[in-house]
């Protein structure tokens, strides 16, 4: 049988809470629905960095941000890491990519064979973390609450709405094999922002809801915190000013729509891949780089490990393959590059050890006896020192250098109310996950290492502030030119040999 396609679509910030799929009951995502009542949905998947770059660049390498030096999002993703892009290419494949993907440094490609749009955010050293940095200069404000709301129109509609575009544009040429050889596979990621605050949506998602369905956190503001929750309301401008209950039903009223939104773009996407009738031979994959708290504990956005910003959606769809059904083993992110290999069927293998595992026999509804062990990390603003997490079957530990130990079961305690680091009973199961942390960094290494990242980069920032950055984001060429009319090419031909029936 021939290679499936591969088809990775990637929305921004979507806590796993707020799909209908997860258990939500507010949100009205139909499209979303759909496909996961034909996918594979993963109970327990995780990211294994809650910030948009270290995620996406651990991602695509299949090895965990710190091995890579993807310490915050004003890291370089090193040209020199292998992605998924670059194996599937060696396995035959060609390869897009339609989106945001938060690539910082001159290369902006990193194994595609193009990119069908430009990138949101820049990709220069702007965004350098700094652990002396109580309240870090580009983060989040009071704005997110006081301008929540609907909206006619913003810049992240405008972004997402030609990311469709030109994905559709995409879906049509590969059915018409226009850039590709006869029968070569292909994959395609597809990135929207969505629903990445500002909390705001047109007024027409917004009223899809009545301000009554909106739920309030599970969890509401914590009066005394563990630490790195206090750095984090610090970062974010929290610490002083607590948002009102109208502003957090606001901000997450226009979060819902958001989420709507997003569902529709997803819904074009796989619209056109039926149309094309791509779709019988095409793997669908569906994700996120991190959650948002939403106002849990008092936090909103990512950065943590709580299960609002560190537990994702992921869902895995291949008609007539992959029996539709739900897995509860810990997965995370890393698992995506040796998944997609092993459905290529190639052969290809990574030249170097990575940190995940494919999926594969849990889409084919096996797994191993030995349970699956997930990897987190938090090295970026806030964290002051590596912040580690460990997941383990039911139990979810975080270690730090610089605050107190956090031991949950998420089975017997999904809202993380009560720490068990610190209980008698749980001292054996500790030091097992002590030693996994341990065991997996060596943490003093990693604290200098990152503390020696930021310096370099923020002598580089400095030297290339305001408009003498360099400007590195990869500019497409305009697909519609390519469509024209050009001179010396008869009429008939043009009109005709082009066509997808």
């Amino acid at each position: 049988m021939a290679s499936p396609n591969i088809l990775f679509i990637q929305v921004d910030q979507l806590a796993a809470s707020f799909l209908p799929a997860y258990g939500n009951r507010v949100s009205i995502t139909p499209n979303i629905d759909e496909l996961a009542a034909q996918s594979v949905v993963f109970e327990s998947a995780y990211t294994n960095f809650a910030l948009c770059a270290p995620s996406r660049f651990s991602m695509l390498a299949g090895q965990l941000a710190s091995d890579i030096g993807a310490y915050d999002n004003g890291a370089e993703f090193a040209s020199s890491v292998p992605t998924y892009a670059h194996y599937l290419r060696s396995s035959g494949y060609h390869t897009s990519l339609s989106g945001k993907m938060h690539f910082v440094g001159a290369d902006q490609l990193h194994g595609f064979d193009e990119r069908l749009t430009i990138d949101i955010y820049p990709a220069s050293f702007q965004w350098t973390g700094d652990w002396t940095e109580v309240s870090e200069e580009h983060s989040n404000d009071e704005r997110s609450f006081t301008l929540a709301g609907p909206v006619r129109r913003n810049v992240q509609m405008d972004y997402d709405e030609e990311v469709l575009h030109r994905t559709c544009r995409k879906l049509y040429d590969l059915a018409r094999n226009d850039g590709i050889a006869d029968g070569q596979p292909w994959h395609l990621t597809v990135s929207f922002t969505h629903p990445h605050d500002p909390y705001q949506c047109s007024h027409e998602h917004w009223n899809l809801y009545d301000d009554s369905d909106i739920d309030m956190p599970a969890v509401g503001w914590i009066d005394d915190p563990d630490p790195y929750t206090v750095r984090l309301r610090q970062q974010y401008g929290l610490e002083a000013t607590e948002p009102s209950e109208d502003q957090i039903r606001r901000a997450r009223h226009g979060y819902y729509g958001s989420v709507s939104y997003v569902d529709d773009l997803v819904g074009g996407v796989l619209q056109t891949l039926r149309q094309t009738g791509l779709d019988s031979n095409t793997v669908v994959v569906f994700s996120t780089d991190h959650g948002d708290m939403l106002g849990e504990r008092g936090l909103w956005y990512k950065r943590s490990f709580y299960e609002g910003s560190s537990r994702i959606p992921l869902m895995v769809c291949w008609p007539d393959h992959f029996l539709p059904g739900r897995v509860s083993e810990n997965v995370s992110l890393v698992d995506l590059l040796p998944t997609f290999l092993e459905l290529a069927g190639s052969g290809v293998e990574p030249i170097e050890e990575v940190a995940g595992e494919s999926l594969v026999d849990l889409l084919e509804g096996t797994k191993s006896a030995q349970s699956r062990i997930v990897y987190g990390e938090n090295l970026s603003e806030g964290a002051v020192a590596p912040l580690l997490m460990v997941r383990r079957g039911s139990m979810k530990y975080v270690w730090s250098g610089v605050d107190p130990a956090q031991l949950f079961d998420m089975g017997a305690d999904p809202l993380e109310l009560e720490n068990l680091a610190d209980d008698p009973g749980h001292a054996v199961l500790r030091a097992e996950l002590d030693a996994l942390v341990h065991s997996r960094w060596d943490v003093v290494d990693l604290a200098e290492r990152v503390l020696a990242s930021q310096t370099r980069r923020a002598f580089l920032r400095g030297l290339y502030a305001g408009d003498k950055a360099p400007e590195w984001r990869h500019s497409p060429p305009d697909q519609a030119a390519q469509r024209v009319l050009h001179e010396g090419v008869a009429y008939n031909d043009w009109a005709y040999d082009n066509i997808l029936r």
